[in-house]
């Protein structure tokens, strides 16, 4: 059973399909609603160097998702809204260009696998008349050759669509789970009626944690969060190639249909979470400085939601440490759609008792451990 129908629970409910695997989803919306139901959609790689486990696996999974989608788009006729656009980063500062020079050099290799080699180069002007405003590239920019783009909304109803096809999935959607019986293998759900498991998948985004912390060990700390962003989708005729951009934490991501998103804010504290406000309005301000196409873009949506980041930020994979047959799948806080569909594989992977084939620190049991490592802390700190 899965628990959750976002990102994480649509890959792993599509993936157990593919194994022969029989699969109840639970939702308490609708799948693909919550943090999956956002706007932004950029697919970017860490930077390229230092590199390590952790952005071997991010890059893997960036390189992987192109031939996942293109499967699905064939299996469902499809558009999730995939295309590997490119990125444009401005250089505002003339410090900032021996240290992307230098990235240049170390993604010729670690950008470079099955035969594919991806650049990072470093240009003086943007090859697309004020995309970025030149004001922003004083030192010149860099040119991206990876990076992605995939529309949130249109790749989970291409998943959520071939399931449909399945007679081995079965979606449950519009109750929530409301408490985990381990004993009993079952799940009681919030109308007070209950399913019962084999091995459970909590897949449910923030609210994975509060039912991953109520079955023990008692810890000090919450095994995680919800960080609240907002972001906005415009309406504007731009040329279909246009990479994205990114500067200092604002994503200007243009999708198809003449649709561009822009976001997103990062907020650990906030009293409304799920509506939108000045702080929105100020980064449709800077995106309309740092792309002057968008000027006169008409803003047709304003989205605000909660991403679940996990304890220690990475995400939280694999089984639980009193209870082998309860696995995490959750806390994918700005990497989710990059990666869900690997995290998916190595979660089944460990459900029939491999070992989890992740970085130590994406496991379950690396989160309950810094919880409890934690206590009388104000607040949880990012490990990046």
């Amino acid at each position: 059973m899965i628990v959750g129908g976002g990102i994480m629970g649509l890959w792993a409910a599509l993936k157990a399909e593919r194994r022969g695997i029989d699969t109840i989803l639970v939702e308490a919306e609708r799948t693909g609603s919550g943090a999956s139901g956002g706007l932004l959609g950029a697919l970017m790689a860490h930077m390229p160097d230092r590199w390590n486990e952790k952005k071997q696996l991010q890059f893997d999974g960036l390189l992987s998702l192109e031939a996942e989608i293109a499967a699905l788009e064939a299996e469902t006729g499809l558009s999730a809204g995939y295309r590997r656009c490119g990125r444009l980063i401005p250089l505002p500062k003339a410090h900032l260009r021996p240290i992307a020079e230098r990235h240049s050099r170390e993604a010729e290799t670690n950008w470079s696998q099955q035969g594919r080699a991806f650049a990072w180069s470093v240009i003086d002007e943007s090859p697309f008349a004020d995309w970025p405003s030149g004001e922003f590239s004083a030192a010149g920019l860099v040119h991206d050759l990876f990076a992605g783009r995939v529309s949130p909304r249109s790749l989970t109803a291409t998943i959520r669509a071939r399931l449909h096809q399945s007679g081995r999935v079965r979606l449950v959607e519009g109750v929530a789970a409301h408490r985990i019986d381990p004993l009993a293998n079952r799940i009681v759900l919030a109308d007070g009626s209950s399913i019962g498991f084999g091995s459970l998948l909590v897949a449910a985004g923030v609210g994975s944690f509060p039912l991953l912390e109520a079955l023990g060990p008692t810890l000090p700390k919450p095994l995680g969060r919800g960080v609240k962003g907002q972001a906005a989708l415009m309406k504007v005729d731009l040329p279909d190639e246009l990479p994205l951009l990114y500067l200092d934490g604002l994503y200007v991501v243009p999708h198809e249909g003449g649709l561009v998103a822009i976001g997103s804010t990062s907020e650990n504290r906030y009293d409304e979470p799920f509506s939108t406000d000045g702080q929105l309005d100020a980064l449709i301000a800077e995106a309309r400085k740092l792309a002057p196409g968008l000027h006169e873009a008409e803003v047709v949506e304003r989205w605000a939601g909660l991403r679940p980041k996990a304890i220690d930020r990475d995400p939280m994979v694999g089984p639980h440490p009193a209870h082998r047959h309860i696995h995490a799948l959750t806390g994918g806080f700005k990497v989710s759609f990059g990666i869900a569909h690997l995290l998916a594989d190595a979660a089944l992977d460990s459900i029939v008792g491999k070992p989890l084939a992740l970085p130590h620190s994406f496991s379950l049991t690396h989160h309950v451990s810094v919880a409890g490592r934690q206590a009388g802390d104000e607040e949880f700190t990012e490990i990046r």
